[in-house]
C-alpha cells in the first residue's frame, strides 16, 4: 500500500474541489485532489452549461483562467415554453449570464488549480474513509490502477458530487452532519451536445419546456448559435428512458434541429433539495453537490460550488493553523454557506415542494398568468412582490386558477418566513437541534398548505 500525507485532501476535481484545493494551496499548505477519472477525461461532467453569476467567482482561480470556456455571453433571459397554453414566457434573469463549454471549463479549472500548486492523483477510485478512534476523519483510501493507496490529511474535503460515497463510508453519527438524505431529494439529468446547420433564433435565451410528465423539464441552452446543449432533468423515481424519449421526440419536432448532429451524450445526478443543515464533521467538510449546494428550482450549481469550495478551504486552513479540526472549529463554514446562498436555496426548495402537489396543467396555467419579471424573482431570489394593479391584472388573466393562486401566495409567505429563519442559523453545533425544531415546524405548515408529502 502507498501512503501520501497532505494537510488537506480533496476528493473530486469538479468546481467545488478545484476552488477548495486552489484556496488551500494559495495559503501555503500541501493539498491534493483525488480524482477517479483519468487526466484526459477529468472535467468532463454532465451539465446544462448555463452559468448565472458569471461576473463573480472566487479569486483563488482567476476568472481570466476560465474565461476562454465562456462560449456565449450574450444570453440575457429565460424563455419558458408552455405548449398546453400556447404561451411563451420571456423571463428576465438578474445578474450576468453565460453559457460555457463545460469540458473546457473543467480542464481550465484543473489547470488553474495546478498553477496554484495543487497535486492531482488521477485514476484513483476512493473506496473508504479513514477515521481516528474519536471519529475524526483522517483521510481516504482507494485504488489506483489496482493498487491500494491511502491519503492521510488533517482535513478531508468532499467534493465528490451528489450522493457521495464518502458520506456512506464515514461514521458521522457523532457529528451534526446532515444524514437526512434520500434519492427522492435528487434528480437525474441527461444532456446531448447538438450541432445544427443554421443559427437558432433564440441564441440569446435559455429555453425551458415542461416534459409530458410532471416530474421533468427540457432545456435548450445555446453554447453558440449553432451548438446547443439539449437536455432534461427528472426526479429519480421516474423512468429515465421514457423521459429521454420525450427529449428525442421534442428534438425531432423542432424544425431548427432538422439534420442536426449529436456530438456528446452524458448523464449525472444532482440535488433538488435544500442545502445540508450541516456539512461538517471532525476533520471533514462537504461542498458543492456533495452538500446540496444547487439552486433547487433551476439546477444551477457552479457558482455556489465555487464559493462553497472557497469557504471550506478557508475554514480548513484556519482550523489546521489552530491545531483544532473539531466540528466546532469547522462550523463557521456552515454559517458562511447559509448566509451567502443556503437560506435562499432552502426558500426556493419550498416551490419544489409545492410543484409536487399541483396538477401539471394547473401549474402551467398559473405560470402562464404570472408576469415574467415576478416569476424570475421567485425562481432566483425566493421572494417576490406585486403591486395591487399587477395583482388585479394577474387575477384577471388567471381566472379559473384562483385556488392555485391562493395556495401559491400562502406558500410564498411561508417560504419567506423560512428564509428569515435561515438568517438566524446557529453559530455553534450545539444550537442546531433547537434551530431545526422551529424550521421543521415551518416545514409542517408548508406541507399542510401545499398538500404535498413530506420531503425530509
Amino acid at each position: 500500500m502507498t501512503t501520501h500525507e497532505y494537510d488537506v485532501v480533496v476528493v473530486g476535481a469538479g468546481t467545488a474541489g478545484c476552488y477548495a484545493a486552489a484556496t488551500v494551496a494559495n495559503a501555503g499548505l500541501d493539498v491534493a485532489i483525488v480524482e477517479r477519472k483519468d487526466e484526459e477525461e477529468a472535467g468532463h461532467i454532465a451539465c446544462g452549461d448555463a452559468l448565472k453569476g458569471a461576473d463573480a467567482f472566487p479569486e483563488s482561480i482567476p476568472k481570466a483562467q476560465i474565461q476562454p470556456a465562456f462560449t456565449n455571453t450574450d444570453v440575457d433571459h429565460g424563455r419558458f415554453e408552455i405548449p398546453s397554453h400556447d404561451t411563451v414566457l420571456e423571463i428576465p434573469v438578474p445578474g450576468e449570464l453565460a453559457v460555457i463549454d463545460r469540458w473546457e471549463y473543467g480542464r481550465l479549472l484543473i489547470e488553474g488549480a495546478e498553477n496554484a500548486g495543487v497535486e492531482f492523483h488521477y485514476d484513483t477510485v476512493v473506496q473508504d474513509v479513514t477515521q481516528a478512534d474519536d471519529g475524526t476523519v483522517t483521510g481516504v483510501r482507494g485504488k489506483h490502477k489496482g493498487d491500494v493507496v491511502e491519503f492521510e490529511a488533517d482535513v478531508t474535503i468532499d467534493g465528490a458530487g451528489s450522493l457521495s460515497l464518502l458520506q456512506d463510508k464515514a461514521d458521522l453519527s457523532g457529528a451534526t452532519f446532515d444524514t437526512n438524505v434520500r434519492y427522492s431529494q435528487f434528480c437525474s439529468a441527461y444532456r446531448e451536445i447538438v450541432e445544427v446547420d443554421e443559427p437558432v433564433e433564440w441564441d440569446d435565451a435559455l429555453v425551458f419546456k415542461p416534459t409530458k410528465r410532471a416530474a421533468g423539464y427540457l432545456w435548450y441552452f445555446p453554447r453558440t448559435s449553432t451548438t446547443i446543449n439539449a437536455g432534461l432533468g427528472f426526479q429519480m423515481n421516474e423512468q429515465p428512458m421514457k423521459l429521454v424519449e420525450d427529449l428525442k421526440q421534442d428534438l425531432r419536432a423542432r424544425p431548427e434541429f432538422e439534420g442536426a448532429t449529436v456530438t456528446d451524450k452524458l448523464g449525472a445526478a444532482l440535488p433538488t433539495r435544500r442545502p445540508y443543515d450541516s456539512a461538517t464533521a471532525p476533520g471533514f467538510i462537504a461542498a458543492g453537490d456533495a452538500a446540496g449546494h444547487v439552486n433547487p428550482t433551476t439546477g444551477g450549481g457552479i457558482a455556489g460550488a465555487a464559493y462553497a469550495g472557497k469557504y471550506a478551504a478557508e475554514q480548513a486552513v484556519r482550523a489546521i493553523a489552530d491545531g483544532d479540526v473539531s466540528e466546532d472549529a469547522l462550523w463557521h463554514y456552515n454559517e458562511r454557506v447559509m448566509d451567502h446562498f443556503g437560506g435562499r436555496y432552502a426558500g426556493l426548495d419550498v416551490y419544489n415542494v409545492l410543484s409536487t402537489a399541483v396538477d401539471v396543467d394547473d401549474l402551467m396555467g398559473l405560470l402562464a398568468a404570472l408576469p415574467g419579471e415576478k416569476l424570475a424573482e421567485a425562481l432566483y431570489s425566493g421572494k417576490t412582490s406585486m403591486s395591487p394593479l399587477l395583482m388585479a391584472q394577474t387575477a384577471f388573466k388567471s381566472a379559473g386558477y384562483w385556488r392555485e393562486i391562493k395556495t401559491f401566495y400562502q406558500t410564498k409567505r411561508l417560504a419567506e418566513q423560512l428564509m428569515n429563519h435561515y438568517d438566524r442559523y446557529p453559530t455553534r453545533p450545539s444550537a442546531l437541534s433547537g434551530w431545526q425544531i422551529h424550521r421543521d415546524d415551518l416545514m409542517d405548515r408548508i406541507y399542510e398548505t401545499t398538500g404535498a408529502e413530506a420531503k425530509y
